[in-house]
């Protein structure tokens, strides 16, 4: 039985967490998935001074195991030049997502080979995550996966979580031959499918949230109060 007292995750604020988190990734995309050549450069110094970024550590008995990145608003500049082609049959509408999303890009997801068959592992991170996504009122997640890619979450996304594939690429900014399928979740929908199944992943992930971030998703409060100055994802679609 796992022991969950044993996971623990906490936000990458301090120089001594973020080379507990370099540990984790160094052995995944350097040296497991060679997706970079160097996995000091994955997780920069400035990031901890950065407040549109969020890094999340999770330790099992202590040791480092997991980690998770949250972008906020990312830049139109980080997408354009990927060449996004639409996925046929999509449902997805660009121009209503500009004009209702605050996006964030949730990714750099890595979780040591030892501990990949603890799954409370990777919901721990998500939890910590999506607190913090709902609480700074962002409203949608995109995120890349590898198509055919071993260790691909591209089904826990669509069939549990709920995202949307809406476009794909062929380049990125890690050294992956696989084509990327770019994907979108909306927070407040996957919420409220997920509260009313009344699993166990909805318990857990919401085991620490106030009433006030659930009568947000239950559509209670605004979750959008204003657009984003910032160009985001949407627009790169667009571009």
């Amino acid at each position: 039985m796992i022991n969950l007292n044993r996971i623990s995750v906490v936000p990458v604020i301090s120089e001594c967490e973020r080379q507990e988190a370099l540990q984790v990734l160094r052995a995944t995309y350097e040296r497991e998935k060679q997706w970079v050549a160097d996995g000091s450069k994955v997780f920069s110094t400035d990031d901890l001074d950065r407040f549109d970024v969020a890094w999340f550590l999770a330790r099992c008995n202590r040791e480092p195991v997991g980690v998770i990145r949250v972008l906020f608003n990312p830049p139109l500049e980080v997408y354009a030049q990927y060449g996004f082609q639409p996925v046929p049959g999509t449902n997805f509408d660009v121009n209503e997502f500009v004009k209702r999303s605050r996006v964030a890009e949730i990714g750099r997801f890595a979780v040591l080979p030892a501990h990949r068959k603890n799954h409370y592992i990777a919901a721990a991170l998500m939890r910590a995550a999506v607190r913090d996504t709902v609480e700074r009122r962002f409203t949608h997640y995109v995120t890349d996966i590898f198509e055919g890619e071993k260790h691909s979450p591209y089904l826990f996304h669509t069939r549990v979580m709920g995202f949307e594939p809406v476009a794909t690429h062929d380049v990125g900014e890690l050294n992956c031959p696989n084509r990327r399928v770019t994907m979108v979740l909306d927070i407040k929908a996957a919420y409220q499918r997920l509260r009313s199944g009344g699993g166990w992943l909805f318990r857990y992930l919401t085991a620490d949230w106030s009433e006030t971030l659930h009568r947000r998703l239950l559509g209670e409060e605004s979750l959008v109060s204003e657009r984003p100055a910032a160009l985001n994802f949407a627009d790169a679609i667009l571009a």
